[in-house]
C-alpha cells in the first residue's frame, strides 16, 4: 500500500509527455479569392452634367384693366384653359358708348364746317383771278379751310380713341394658356390709370426650365472645347433630360435654348434655359427639377464602375488588375468625373487590361485570384 501511494503523482506527468509528443494539427488551406473583372478599352465617352433648375411658363401675360369702370361679369372659369382673344371680363361700357357718340357728333360738325369752307375757297379762287375779291379775303378763306380740315382730323382721332376705350371694356385673353385666380369679382371698380390686375394667363406647353451652372464649370467646358480634349456632340449636344421632384424621370426630352452671358454675383452661376414639350401639363411653373445636359464627347477615355476605384493613403485613385499570371496587381489611375455610377478614367489603364470590379476587399497585391465572371462593358464608342 505505501508503494502505490508514492507512484500516483507521476501518472499525470506521463500523460502530458505523451500529448507533447503528438503531431500538431495542420492549418486549413485558404481558398483562392473569387472576383469579377471588366476588360477596359479606350473610346469616345459622351459627357453630361446634372444641374438644378426650376420650371417657368413659355409665355405669361398679366391681364390688367385699361379703362376705369365697374366689372359687370367674369366670363371664364378660374384655372381653365382659355383661347387667345377669349372674353374674360366685361366692364361697364355705357359711359364709353356715350363718349364715342359725342366724338362722332363732333366729327360730323367738323366735316360740315370743312365742306362749307371748301366751297367758299373754291369761289374765292375764281373771283381773285378777276380781282373781284381782295388778296386778304382770299387768304382768310384759305386759312379757314385749313383750320376746318384740322378740326376734322382731330375729330377723327377723338372717335378712334373713344372706340378704343369702348373696346377695352371687353377684356380678352392676350395669349392662349391656363388662367389663374381672378383678382376681382363682379361689382369691383377697376382703374386703367392704376392698371388694376385682373388675372394672369400662362402658356405651359411648351415649358421652360431655367438651370443654374457655376461659371467655373462653364469656363472649364469652354476651355476643353477650345483645346480639343472635348469635342462637340453635334445636334444632340443640346439634348436635355429631366428628373422631377419625386425622383421620377420626365418622359419628354428637351432642347437647350441658350446660355446666359451674365454671371450672378451672389451665386457665381450662369442661367441655362431649356425647352420641354408639356402636352400632359405635368410640368407646372415653379417646380424644382434636376436636368442632365449633354456637353460633348471625350475622346480616348474609358469608364470604370465606381466600386472598382479605391483610394490609397495618399488619396490617389487606384484599381486592382488581374495580370496574365492570374494574380492581382494594384495600379494608380487618374479619374475626373463620375458619370451615372462610373468613373471617367483619363490615364493609367491600357486597352485589354482586366479590372477587378467585385471582391476587391479580400485581395492583396501579388496574390492569386480566380476569375468567375466578365462584367458587361460600358457603352462607349470604340476608337
Amino acid at each position: 500500500m505505501p508503494s502505490l501511494q508514492r507512484s500516483t503523482p507521476y501518472f499525470p506527468l506521463c500523460l502530458l509527455a505523451l500529448a507533447a509528443c503528438s503531431p500538431a494539427p495542420k492549418p486549413a488551406a485558404s481558398a483562392t479569392p473569387e472576383v469579377s473583372v471588366l476588360t477596359v478599352r479606350h473610346g469616345a465617352v459622351p459627357l453630361s452634367v446634372e444641374l438644378p433648375g426650376r420650371t417657368a411658363p413659355f409665355l405669361i401675360a398679366e391681364v390688367r384693366a385699361r379703362v376705369d369702370g365697374v366689372v359687370l361679369k367674369r366670363s371664364f372659369t378660374e384655372g381653365a384653359d382659355v383661347r387667345a382673344g377669349q372674353a374674360l371680363y366685361q366692364i361697364d361700357a355705357a359711359p364709353y358708348r356715350a363718349t364715342l357718340a359725342s366724338a362722332e357728333a363732333q366729327l360730323q360738325r367738323a366735316q360740315a364746317n370743312l365742306a362749307s369752307n371748301n366751297a367758299q375757297l373754291e369761289r374765292y379762287q375764281v373771283l381773285i383771278k378777276g380781282n373781284a375779291v381782295s388778296k386778304q379775303a382770299y387768304d382768310n378763306a384759305l386759312a379757314a379751310q385749313l383750320q376746318a380740315a384740322a378740326d376734322v382730323a382731330a375729330a377723327k382721332a377723338a372717335v378712334t380713341s373713344a372706340g378704343i376705350n369702348l373696346a377695352y371694356t371687353n377684356v380678352t385673353a392676350p395669349i392662349a394658356g391656363r388662367s389663374s385666380v381672378s383678382q376681382v369679382t363682379q361689382g369691383a371698380y377697376v382703374q386703367g390709370g392704376a392698371a388694376t390686375l385682373l388675372t394672369t394667363v400662362q402658356q405651359i406647353d411648351p415649358m421652360y426650365v431655367d438651370l443654374q451652372q457655376s461659371s467655373a464649370e462653364g469656363l472649364a467646358l469652354r476651355r476643353q472645347l477650345a483645346e480639343g480634349s472635348l469635342k462637340s456632340g453635334g445636334k444632340e449636344q443640346a439634348s436635355v433630360t429631366l428628373k422631377l421632384e419625386d425622383g421620377s424621370s420626365y418622359d419628354e426630352n428637351g432642347t437647350l435654348e441658350f446660355s446666359g452671358v451674365t454671371v450672378n454675383q451672389a451665386t457665381g452661376s450662369v442661367t441655362l434655359r431649356a425647352r420641354f414639350p408639356n402636352p400632359q401639363h405635368l410640368l407646372l411653373p415653379g417646380m424644382f427639377v434636376r436636368a442632365e445636359v449633354k456637353q460633348g464627347v471625350r475622346e480616348g477615355a474609358m469608364l470604370v464602375p465606381a466600386p472598382a476605384i479605391t483610394r490609397n493613403p495618399q488619396g490617389e485613385a487606384t484599381v486592382m488588375l488581374v495580370d496574365a499570371a492570374g494574380k492581382a496587381q494594384q495600379r494608380t489611375v487618374v479619374t475626373t468625373t463620375l458619370l451615372r455610377g462610373q468613373w471617367l478614367v483619363e490615364s493609367g489603364l491600357k486597352d485589354g487590361e482586366r479590372v477587378i470590379v467585385s471582391g476587391i476587399q479580400k485581395l492583396k497585391p501579388g496574390g492569386a485570384v480566380k476569375v468567375l465572371a466578365q462584367a458587361p462593358a460600358p457603352a462607349v464608342a470604340q476608337n
